[in-house]
């Protein structure tokens, strides 16, 4: 079983979100039961909707238990470092049009690229890791391969 990184706030959250899908379950049983109650379920839009909720309700807890269970968490304050690995902040450059773009290296479940997060697990991310300073990245793209420079690498433990 691959252990998929994870940093203790990212893993508190996903344990906050799994209380409350369990805490919702009460509700959503609760619905169907009463929509059951009103007759022909063939046509009973009520009944659909609340076992439609309850489906997704259930895929999103064993998803969420089973990346619990596989989980690593890491400490992002004791990384360190010349190399990008997970937790990594590193400043690229787009060697063609010189946009220069800062993200920080993250498990899928907790990546926000609107926030400067990316999954390692990424194309980008993934062209990252392992790579240091001054290295060269190339990236298939829906506009084309893009190629970057790595400016910087920093950790959190190191920041100035």
């Amino acid at each position: 079983m691959q252990r998929v990184p994870i940093t203790m706030e990212g893993f508190r959250r996903l344990e906050k979100e799994l209380g409350d899908l369990k805490n919702e379950r009460p509700a959503v049983i609760e619905a169907i039961k009463v929509a059951r109650e009103e007759g022909d379920l063939r046509e009973n839009a009520g009944y659909e909707a609340a076992r439609d909720r309850q489906g997704m309700l259930e895929a999103r807890i064993r998803y969420i238990e089973g990346r619990l269970a596989t989980s690593q968490v890491i400490d992002l304050s004791t990384l360190s470092g010349d190399k990008v690995i997970f937790g990594a902040t590193v400043e690229i450059e787009d060697s063609n049009s010189g946009e220069v773009k800062t993200w920080t290296l993250l498990g899928p479940d907790e990546s926000e690229p609107s926030k400067g997060s990316i999954s390692i697990l990424s194309p980008v991310g993934q062209a990252l890791l392992g790579k240091g300073e001054g290295d060269e990245i190339t990236v298939d793209a829906p506009r084309g391969r893009i190629s970057y420079e790595i400016v910087s690498i920093r950790f959190l433990g190191t920041q100035s």
